[in-house]
């Protein structure tokens, strides 16, 4: 089915063009402005501020808190040292700074842009990884900071790292973590105008990545997902939970499953331990509330809701759709005592999508309800993680859930008749996880090994007419009306076995890092057998230099079916996607960092990813991958296990830490991406993008301003033309056009350009503050490419389709005027925000 969400955030922009014509959103507007100008002149008057710096300093490899160690500021005399519980205090003016901790037989570890305000303290976090050669008891100390690395011992490359404060303040991201790491090296855009949050790494599909929040995988990140793939318009996650978020392309933890193209590590802050407080953030699309502070002594929560008002939005500039969303998210954190640590997180959301009458009737209006289906879904994650201290080392034991319910009905048009029903799914997938972990450093070795397990649950009801009835000029059936109609519910079990090790040698010059893992299932016909998903990994990094790294890689990974295929019966009620495999790919690296300073570091890698066992349909004879980012069910047919596919390419990077009021982001990649289907011949897929570059500068200014700017440019979108005869014969069911397969991915869209703006202000007070933020997306109005439609020619008054012997339209289309509809939008999209901390 076609894509809703280009259609429904190119729709968007045209809101905000008409939303100054509005009285009551002039009126705040209004009001909005003259507490900034108050504000600002009466900043000067008020004495200077302070805020709280709160944080706790472990070690990286058994994380046992450190006692003792040294807590700097950077051009400052603020100093301080962690107490008997590993945590320190400090007390300082409002603004930016650097700040340190540094301890002896460990790396210095730096922190960059840490934003102080007098309304929420600060919360921080630091890892400090052990200096790992010693000679005659003296410990030998590389001169260079672990900040400026990204890499660790488990992953020595293909790693990107981002704070929470580099999330919030980028341009064009309005706190959206999938918009912001569509600025990493190798992470493409799915469509033509970079609206939609799947996010393609080095060539792969998106839903070769996977989430883990603090420890706990989340399926669902987005918004409206599309089932059996990922992506959504808007990202779940609340940006004020963020510590950092660390992105791998390669060489992935043997402890993560499923992972094809990419792993997010994000980790979540705790709560202030100190006080109650928080933050209300309110836009002109959504409010969110967020809380956190102290249960007890040693318990600490965060939590918080939003809810949009995108639906009230539509509806003021009579738009048909009425997309509304609320989300939740919650992290208690509880000390037992200085070994045993509990975690508790949750995050959920409810998607509702659907359609109202206009005041005006256009052919466009027309066109989205004809082809867009009504979305109710919901989807929660919650989990447990107790982390218990070893001698040396230390375990995990987690325990989760998590549930995707998703309800998709569309009709001919836009009456919803029962008999004019063309689709109607109903399902949801559930997940219950367990996975054990245990990791322990002995001489300079990391080791760490573990199981998982999960039982799975799928119920789908599913009824999809798929093509129309086809009849000759006598009135003959030349082809009958294909429907696809099934009630499917399968259970069963998923588990996995891993192993970790790594050391670094050569007078810690050569770090090498090596892992296996293998995964099984009760469902599929060889799911039980643990060889045919051996998956080994290894990687090398070596310091040619205090400033020059060389790292390779090499490895094999996996990723189960996904459960929309399993779930899929014939019309004798006969599973037929038993004899799936596990996707298969290997990826081959090679890279090198150089860090002419601690703030300041540089990387080239070339890659090559070569797949097998990928999914092909059988009706299309095309592989999933060229599917998947359309909105709908992915999956829901007969899937073979035979394509073929690769991906190559190179990436450069080079980021600039906050230092001297400035930060910057440069990448460049070229990323080819090919996949076969039935016909087994490797052809262009769906983000085969081939040029990626984004910059990124953030500037300080006095008296708290910050600016922002993003410009990102990306090679077209490769797309299929349309199949104009059985487009014409299908378009009144399914109310759009049908590819042709045989000219698959053959036309490109333009290139796609897009900069963006940002502008903050913060108002520190006593014990409160307020930000107040202008971001704007496309701030040169450049007109970027979409899909074309495939639609009938309608009358002026848009009450019918125009046809060619002026008689009623056929129900196959044949007297009707087909019209291809090129789409380019290029408006400005501002989103003008406030924050209040208190």
């Amino acid at each position: 089915m076609k894509d809703w969400s280009i259609r429904f955030l190119s729709k968007v922009e045209k809101i905000f063009l008409c939303l100054f014509k509005q009285d009551i959103m002039k009126e705040n507007i209004k009001v909005l402005i003259y507490l900034s100008v108050f504000f600002l002149l009466s900043t000067p008057a008020i004495a200077q501020k302070m805020g709280n710096v709160i944080g706790t300093v472990e070690d990286m490899d058994t994380h046992e808190r450190l006692i003792g160690v040294s807590i700097s500021v950077n051009e400052t005399s603020f100093a301080t040292l962690t107490d008997s519980t590993g945590t320190f205090r400090l007390n300082v003016p409002v603004g930016t700074y650097t700040i340190n901790a540094s301890s002896v037989g460990y790396q210095k570890f730096t922190q960059y842009n840490i934003e102080v305000s007098s309304g929420n303290d600060r919360i921080m976090h630091f890892e400090l990884q052990p200096e790992a050669a010693q000679l005659e008891g003296v410990t030998i100390t590389v001169n260079r900071s672990a900040s400026a690395t990204a890499t660790d011992m488990i992953t020595p490359m293909s790693v990107q790292k981002l704070t929470s404060q580099e999330i919030k303040s980028n341009p064009g991201g309005n706190f959206d973590v999938s918009k912001v790491v569509q600025t990493l090296p190798g992470v493409g855009l799915s469509n033509g105008v970079g609206e939609r949050n799947d996010i393609i790494i080095r060539g792969g599909a998106p839903n070769e990545n996977v989430y883990y929040l603090d420890g706990i995988e989340i399926p669902v990140l987005n918004h409206f997902q599309t089932q059996g793939s990922s992506g959504g318009a808007q990202g779940i996650l609340n940006v004020s939970f963020i510590e950092d978020l660390k992105l791998t392309t390669s060489a992935f933890d043997s402890r993560y499953s499923d992972a094809l193209s990419s792993t997010f590590v994000i980790n979540q802050r705790n709560g202030n331990p100190d006080r109650l407080s928080g933050n209300i953030r309110a836009s002109m699309t959504e409010t969110a509330l967020t809380l956190e502070g102290p249960l007890s002594p040693k318990t600490t929560f965060l939590s918080s809701v939003r809810k949009s008002y995108l639906g009230m939005l539509f509806k003021m500039v009579d738009l048909p759709i009425r997309p509304d969303f609320y989300d939740f998210q919650y992290k208690v954190n509880h000390k037992f005592n200085d070994k045993t640590t509990l975690t508790a997180i949750g995050i959920g959301a409810i998607d509702k999508f659907g359609f109202a009458p206009t005041k005006e009737s256009t052919p466009e209006h027309t066109y989205i309800l004809r082809s867009t289906p009504y979305v109710n879904q919901w989807t929660y994650t919650m989990g447990f993680n107790l982390n218990r201290k070893i001698e040396n080392g230390y375990m995990n034991f987690t325990l989760s859930r998590n549930m995707f319910n998703t309800t998709l009905d569309k009709f001919e048009d836009e009456n919803k008749i029962e008999q004019n029903r063309t689709l109607l799914i109903e399902s949801d997938e559930v997940e219950n996880k367990f996975r054990f972990d245990y990791n322990k450093f002995v001489n300079g070795w990391k080791f760490s090994a573990g199981l998982d397990a999960q039982y799975v649950g799928y119920n789908g009801d599913v009824f999809n007419k798929v093509s129309a009835e086809v009849k000759d000029e006598d009135g003959n059936v030349v082809a009958p009306e294909r429907t696809i109609q099934f009630n499917s519910k399968i259970d069963f079990f998923k588990y996995g076995l891993f192993a970790h090790a790594s050391k670094r040698f050569l007078d810690d010059r050569l770090l090498l890092s090596g892992g296996i893992r293998t995964d099984m299932n009760s469902m599929t016909e060889t799911g039980n057998d643990p060889l045919k998903t051996l998956s080994p990994r290894l990687s090398a990094s070596y310091r040619l230099s205090d400033q020059w790294n060389l790292n390779a890689s090499a490895g094999t990974y996996f990723k189960a079916p996904i459960y929309t295929a399993l779930g899929y019966k014939d019309e004798a009620g006969n599973f037929m996607n038993k004899d799936m495999d596990y996707t298969r790919s290997t990826h081959y690296v090679l890279g090198t960092e150089f860090l002419p300073k601690n703030s300041l570091r540089f990387t080239l890698e070339g890659f090559y990813k070569r797949y097998s066992d990928y999914p092909v349909s059988e009706t299309t004879g095309i592989s999933l991958a060229n599917q998947g980012t359309q909105y709908g069910s992915v999956g829901s047919e007969r899937i073979l296990s035979i394509g073929i596919g690769e991906t190559y390419g190179i990436e450069a990077f080079m980021q600039q830490k906050m230092t001297k009021n400035l930060f910057y982001l440069l990448s460049y990649s070229y990323v080819v991406s090919k996949f076969s289907g039935v016909d087994g011949v490797l052809a262009p897929s769906s983000w085969d993008n081939r040029h990626l570059f984004s910059a990124t500068l953030g500037y300080k200014m006095k008296n708290d301003w910050d600016l922002g700017l993003k410009y990102r440019f990306t090679g077209g979108n490769p797309y299929t033309p349309y199949d104009l005869a059985a487009s014409q014969q299908n378009y009144l069911l399914l109310g759009q056009g049908i590819p042709d397969a045989s000219l698959l991915n053959q036309n490109r869209l333009s290139n796609f350009n897009q900069l963006d703006f940002r502008v903050d202000k913060k108002f520190n007070f006593k014990k409160t503050s307020l930000g107040i933020y202008l971001d704007v997306q496309n701030l040169l109005m450049q007109k970027n490419e979409t899909n074309p439609n495939f639609t009938f020619k309608r009358n002026e008054d848009n009450t019918g389709f125009v046809t060619t012997n002026g008689q009623p339209i056929t129900a196959d289309g044949s007297n009707a005027i087909p019209v291809i509809l090129y789409n380019k939008t290029g408006h400005p999209l501002p989103s003008l925000g406030v924050i209040f901390e208190f």
